[in-house]
C-alpha cells in the first residue's frame, strides 16, 4: 500500500481513502465501512431517501452488509437477503455463480440458499452494495435474483467507481475516481 490518500466526502462527512495499487500504473481508494459507525448510518440514511419502491433488499458478502443492515432498520424492514461467497452447512437447495471481483483480483462465488430464493420469487429487489465498479458483483447478483425469480427494481451503492459512475441504472451517492500509480485521478 502506498502513503497516498484521496480526500472523500459522502453523506456529509469526509474520509481520508488509502490509495491501493491493483497494478503498475493503477490504484482504487479504498472504501471500508467496517467498524465505520458513523459513516455507515449516515451513508444508509441518505441512499434511503432514494430507495425505489422494492419488497426486499439483498447484498453480496460482506462489505455490503452492515450497509443493508442499516438501511433495512432505518426503514422498519424486517428482512434482508445476503448472498454467500461459499455454502454454509444451514442452507439447502443452494445455487451460485462466480464474480470476479476487482478488490480480491481472483474468481469467488456467491451462493444463495434456496429459502431465500424462494423468498425472492415474484419480489421487487433492490440490489446494495458498497461500491460499483467493474460491475461484475452487480452482475452475479443479479443473476442470483433473476434465477430465483425476482424483479430487479434498482441497483444502488454508496460509491460508483471508474466508468461505472457513468452507468445510467445505478443509484449512488458519489463517484470514486480511478488513479493513476502517482495518485492522480485518472478523468
Amino acid at each position: 500500500m502506498s502513503d497516498m490518500y484521496y480526500p472523500l466526502k459522502v453523506a456529509g462527512l469526509t474520509r481520508q481513502l488509502p490509495l491501493c495499487p491493483i497494478s503498475d500504473d493503477m490504484m482504487i481508494g479504498a472504501f471500508v465501512i467496517f467498524g465505520d459507525t458513523e459513516l455507515t448510518m449516515a451513508c444508509a440514511r441518505e441512499l434511503n431517501k432514494l430507495v425505489p419502491e422494492h419488497d426486499v433488499m439483498i447484498t453480496a458478502e460482506s462489505k455490503g452488509i452492515p450497509l443493508i443492515c442499516e438501511m433495512a432498520r432505518l426503514a422498519g424492514e424486517k428482512r434482508y437477503l445476503l448472498a454467500r461467497k461459499s455454502p454454509k452447512l444451514y442452507m439447502r437447495d443452494v445455487f451460485s455463480t462466480e464474480v470476479r471481483s476487482i478488490t480480491t483480483g481472483h474468481r469467488q462465488v456467491l451462493c444463495l440458499d434456496g429459502k431465500d430464493a424462494e423468498y425472492l420469487r415474484g419480489k421487487r429487489v433492490v440490489i446494495v452494495d458498497d461500491v460499483i465498479s467493474t460491475g461484475e458483483s452487480l452482475r452475479a447478483l443479479e443473476e442470483l435474483v433473476n434465477h430465483a425469480g425476482g424483479e430487479i427494481v434498482g441497483r444502488m451503492a454508496i460509491l460508483a467507481e471508474g466508468e461505472a459512475a457513468e452507468r445510467k441504472d445505478i443509484i449512488f451517492l458519489e463517484k470514486l475516481p480511478l488513479f493513476k500509480s502517482d495518485g492522480t485521478p485518472i478523468d
